[in-house]
């Protein structure tokens, strides 16, 4: 259920300190995007009232770090680095919504 409910909730990305190894495979193959901050020092620079933004998705690749638009209740905004572990499996389960939307994709692909 941890990895089910962000996904039916909508979203698309988890960013976290770190990760039980199990739950960052199942969000992967929820089709959701488990990041972690590249410095542990900007997790502090994330409030409750903020928008995140990722940038680069389209340009998602294995070791590529993304970059992270926090926008602020102020108006002001800030950009940090977020990692990720993906593979290029991984990338296309994100790209089609989970692992079981990419395996209906290659059946009907036959």
């Amino acid at each position: 259920h941890a990895a089910l409910e962000p996904r039916h909730l909508g979203g698309r990305a988890i960013i976290v300190k770190s990760f039980a190894r199990i739950h960052e495979t199942n969000l992967k193959k929820q089709g959701m995007l488990p990041l972690t901050f590249a410095n542990p020092a900007d997790y502090d620079k994330i409030q409750p009232s903020d928008r995140i933004s990722l940038i680069g998705l389209k340009n998602l690749e294995p070791g590529k770090p993304l970059q992270c638009k926090i926008t602020h209740a102020d108006g002001g905004s800030e950009t940090i680095e977020l990692n990720h572990s993906m593979n290029e499996g991984q990338i296309t389960w994100f790209r089609a919504g989970s692992a079981l939307n990419r395996m209906a994709e290659l059946k009907a692909s036959q």
